[in-house]
């Protein structure tokens, strides 16, 4: 595999330096943005929303998932991933501890304080971080359905619960969907690198592609448009 495959993503800026387009890559950003959506649409479904906590949840998503996941997702276990080639094991463990650890301080204000039942979203996700992505236990949760349970379902149950404290049908049944959404990207993905590494079919490959960016970007304009609602209707409703 050519080295610089990566840095040809759709989501890679064209200009500055290898290493910062290749920080860029390592972060995922429609694919993050993704999953901080599902964390967004869990935190706006209560009837009385406290904004302070969506805030806190999603910089918690967006350093764990955003950053650390992914950096230990080009650590890799078996070999190293091809983002991991731009960095040193050091940088990439410094890119997984730092973000990390300030993600679960700010959690742990959250947990101990108000919300004791997001410890188990807390739990959950730590060990997707490094089972998943350092392909732990022979890789055996490293698979599309635990992909699409860490990626889709947890975010969007962790959104409602640091809202709540609680748990009921109705983003249970919406963080299945979120999870199906993430479980067809992933299934997208796969191939997708597949044929951007070998260059064998081009016509697929752009196909996929743009499957793949209707999925993220258009995950990203229902979450927005769904906050901007929301903070309408709670503007309208308080007049």
């Amino acid at each position: 595999m050519n080295d610089d495959t990566r840095l040809k993503e759709w989501f890679v800026p064209k200009f500055g330096p290898v290493r910062f387009r290749a920080f860029v890559g390592l972060l995922f950003i429609p694919y993050t943005g993704m999953c901080i959506s599902f964390v967004m649409i869990g935190s706006i479904l209560p009837n009385v929303i406290l904004w302070d906590r969506v805030g806190a949840i999603a910089l918690i998503y967006i350093l764990a998932l955003g950053v650390s996941a992914h950096a230990a997702d080009g650590l890799g276990s078996r070999n190293v991933k091809p983002w991991g080639r731009y960095f040193s094991n050091k940088q990439l463990w410094m890119l997984i501890i730092i973000p990390l650890v300030t993600a679960y301080s700010i959690g742990f204000y959250y947990m101990i304080f108000y919300v004791p039942l997001l410890w188990i979203i807390a739990i959950s996700e730590g060990f997707f971080v490094f089972v998943y992505n350092l392909e732990l236990f022979n890789g055996y949760f490293h698979n599309d359905l635990w992909f699409a349970v860490s990626w889709g379902v947890l975010p969007l149950l962790a959104g409602f619960i640091i809202q709540t404290n609680s748990i009921d049908i109705m983003p249970v049944s919406l963080s299945v969907i979120t999870g199906l959404v993430s479980y067809v990207e992933i299934k997208i993905s796969r191939p997708y690198k597949d044929l951007k590494r070998l260059s064998q079919d081009e016509h697929r490959e752009k196909r996929l592609e743009m499957w793949l960016k209707i999925i993220s970007l258009g995950t990203i304009a229902f979450a927005t448009a769904s906050i901007i609602c929301r903070l309408l209707f709670d503007h309208f409703v308080n007049i």
